[in-house]
């Protein structure tokens, strides 16, 4: 992110951001058996006539990952970094109890977070989409404004209430900067309105 923010605005009234999604990828370098595994694991669909990956969903802890051959995996629905590692040891502690031994550590990269918040007032969309460049937005179609944040991999659906949903982010910390560089855009453009 170019643009840091200072400790004095992360206490902005109203400026939020959680997190609800992150979704990682991990390669556990071994081969897996497919087949095997969706007659061993619970809850795993394998169709490779329509996806050539398994598709495993647990409860507790609460995820769902895609399982390929190859040994690669992409886990999404937790909601932190920390819950998407311990999914991931999930899934090889699973392996090694129907005698699918992964050795060495699995290598874990963040693919997206996807985090919930608000901006601390309200937003005229219909001005903002004039304002702004990489904008969409058609009411017709959908209530929110996708704004693509210049020089950066953040995309950000604007609401008219200040609610806002941000994807693209690869830590927690990149996703808080850029709501703060969101609402600095917005205060300059002179199109964030008071709360209620």
């Amino acid at each position: 992110m170019a643009k840091k923010i200072s400790r004095k605005a992360e206490k902005a009234k109203g400026v939020y951001a959680k997190t609800e999604n992150v979704v990682v990828s991990a390669n556990i370098h071994r081969d897996l058996p497919l087949e095997k595994l969706a007659s061993k694991l619970e809850r795993a669909e394998y169709n490779p006539e329509q996806f050539p990956g398994l598709i495993y969903k647990s409860d507790v802890p609460k995820f769902s990952a895609l399982l390929f051959s190859s040994g690669k995996i992409i886990c999404t629905g937790t909601k932190s970094l920390k819950d998407a590692k311990a999914a991931i040891a999930v899934i090889i502690k699973r392996l090694g109890a129907i005698s699918i031994k992964v050795t060495g550590e699995a290598d874990i990269a963040v693919q997206n977070m996807v985090a919930a918040g608000s901006v601390g007032g309200k937003l005229n969309l219909n001005e903002i989409v004039f304002k702004f460049e990489n904008t969409e937005y058609e009411p017709e179609q959908f209530p929110g404004l996708v704004y693509h944040l210049p020089d950066s991999h953040i995309t950000f659906l604007l609401f008219g209430t200040g609610k806002i949903v941000v994807t693209g982010a690869k830590s927690e910390k990149e996703i808080i900067e850029s709501v703060y560089v969101l609402r600095d855009q917005l205060k300059k453009a002179g199109e964030l309105g008071p709360a209620n």
